[in-house]
Formats: structure tokens, C-alpha cells, sequence
């Protein structure tokens, strides 16, 4: 069976966001797109509907990616029941699954809806959120990267290809960022003791040699894609925020089981970028 992108939509303009991202993924992949909109309202009697009609939600989202994209191949869909359980079974055949950050419920000013985090906590398949407004708006120079997450002493490789892939297909550069633990007695991106510069300076070097061992492999496969490889010795989750700013796609792992650890967590809910969350 040939698998597809899923577009989890609703009403929301944030979805349409998030589902034209997904038209271009599915482009690049040669692959067709799903449009999935998930209501709980089957039973309910045509007054209590209007005049919300949940079976033109997808449809409408399906028909307005064609007419933007010719060579796409898309496909509509209507699932009854929650959001999340609907979704995660959708991941079973998915290449990947593309939500808004946020739906249209939840309160003002929230970043990241419980459908999206229980989406990516779960799911069998890598899961992008996509956030709208000034939050995937880069503030400083022209985001041309994809920023990959990497612990270089555990590192994931299902992230690590879906980042490496994603680079390759856009010829984008790749930014792999390893964040280190600080120099003992020091908390911040760089040192403050007068003691500190010697112990900084060499655990800096020792974490790069152990960064560059993990990614010579990746480097081999993927010969054409450009990599920067970088390391600070602050905490992860402050880190991959500070520099999403600067990157079109932040990449993180997630580890075996339900649920986003710390740092994807902190991730999703403050990232300036789009965010793909890719299970071990």
C-alpha cells in the first residue's frame, strides 16, 4: 500500500496552514496527500448542525490545495469520533501527519492545542506542527536551514533521517545542534567564572569530536547535503528555541513510549518555527 501525507484539518485558518505545508511534502515525496477533518457530531439532528456543515470541511480544504497545486494528488476524508484516537490510527499508514499547532478551540493566546500534543506524543509516524502568525516568522535573516536536534550520546535515528531527508529534498542546509551539559557550577550558554574559559573551551571540544563521530555516517550517505555541525553546552529545550528562529523546520526525536519528553515539550510550545516530532 502506498503510503500518504495526512493533513489533519478543522475550521480553523491555522489548519489551512498547516495543510498547505503538508500539499508541499507530499509534492516533494511524490506521494498523496489525505485531508482528514474529525467530528464528533454524527447523530446530532440539521438544527443543532448549522450552520457548521462538517462534511465540506475537508472536501473544501481538498479542493482549494488542487487548484493551488495541479500535480497533487489529494484526497478527502470524513472521521467521526475524537480527534486524537481518529489521528493516531491514520499514522499507521502514514509517511507523515501535519497539524496546526493549534485548532480552533482552546483559550487565547494558547500555542499548542491537546490534540497536537497528544497527536505527537503518540503517533507510529513523524508528526509536524505548524504554528501560525508571528510564531514561524523568522525576526532576524531569511530562514534557509533545517535545524536537527541531536544528543550525540543517544542519538535517534529516525530524526536524524527524516532531518537528513528533508534538507536533501528542499537543498536546504542542515544545522545539527547538540546541546551539552555546562561545565560544572556553570548554568548559562557560556561561562561566567574567571575559572570557567579553559573548562568551557575543552568540554566544547570533546562534545564536537563526539558529535562529529555520530554524524560521519550521515554525512557519508548523504553526501550532497550541506551540514553545519554545532555544539553549545546550555540547557537543550532554551537552546532549540533561541535557534528556531533562524530555521525553517526544527527536527527533535522522541523516545519509545506515549508522551513528549522535556525538550520536546518546551519545544512545541515556544517554537518560531515548524516543529517535527520523529518516534524512535
Amino acid at each position: 500500500m502506498e503510503r500518504v501525507v495526512v493533513a489533519g484539518v478543522d475550521r480553523s485558518a491555522r489548519s489551512r496552514l498547516a495543510a498547505d505545508w503538508a500539499a508541499h511534502e507530499a509534492l516533494s515525496h511524490g506521494l498523496p496527500l489525505r485531508v482528514v477533518h474529525v467530528t464528533p457530531l454524527d447523530g446530532l439532528d440539521a438544527p443543532e448542525l448549522w450552520p457548521y456543515r462538517p462534511e465540506a470541511v475537508a472536501p473544501r480544504v481538498a479542493a482549494e490545495l488542487a487548484a493551488r497545486h495541479p500535480a497533487l494528488r489529494v484526497e478527502s476524508d470524513r472521521l467521526a469520533g475524537a480527534a486524537a484516537p481518529a489521528l493516531l490510527f491514520q499514522s499507521r499508514d502514514a509517511e507523515m501527519i501535519v497539524l496546526g499547532a493549534r485548532g480552533e478551540g482552546g483559550c487565547a493566546g494558547l500555542s499548542l492545542g491537546s490534540t497536537a500534543l497528544a497527536v505527537a506524543g503518540a503517533a507510529a509516524c513523524p508528526v509536524v506542527l505548524v504554528p501560525s502568525g508571528l510564531a514561524c516568522t523568522s525576526l532576524g535573516r531569511r530562514p534557509d536551514k533545517v535545524t536537527l536536534a541531536v544528543d550525540a550520546r543517544d542519538p535517534a535515528d529516525g530524526a536524524i533521517g527524516f532531518a537528513f531527508d528533508t534538507a536533501r529534498l528542499r537543498g536546504l542546509r542542515l544545522h545539527v545542534l547538540h546541546a551539552g551539559p555546562p561545565p560544572s557550577g556553570e548554568t548559562g550558554p557560556t561561562p561566567c567564572s574567571p575559572s570557567a574559559p579553559v573548562a568551557y573551551a575543552a568540554l566544547a571540544d570533546r562534545e564536537m569530536v563526539l558529535l562529529a563521530e555520530t554524524m560521519r555516517p550521515w554525512r557519508d550517505k548523504y553526501p550532497h547535503v550541506r551540514v553545519l555541525e554545532d555544539v553549545v553546552l546550555f540547557d537543550p529545550a532554551q537552546a532549540l528555541v533561541r535557534t528556531s528562529g533562524n530555521a525553517e523546520l526544527l527536527v527533535v526525536g522522541r523516545g519509545i513510549g506515549s508522551g513528549l519528553g522535556r525538550v520536546a515539550y518546551t519545544v512545541a510550545q515556544h517554537t518560531r518555527c515548524t516543529l517535527a516530532v520523529v518516534p524512535a
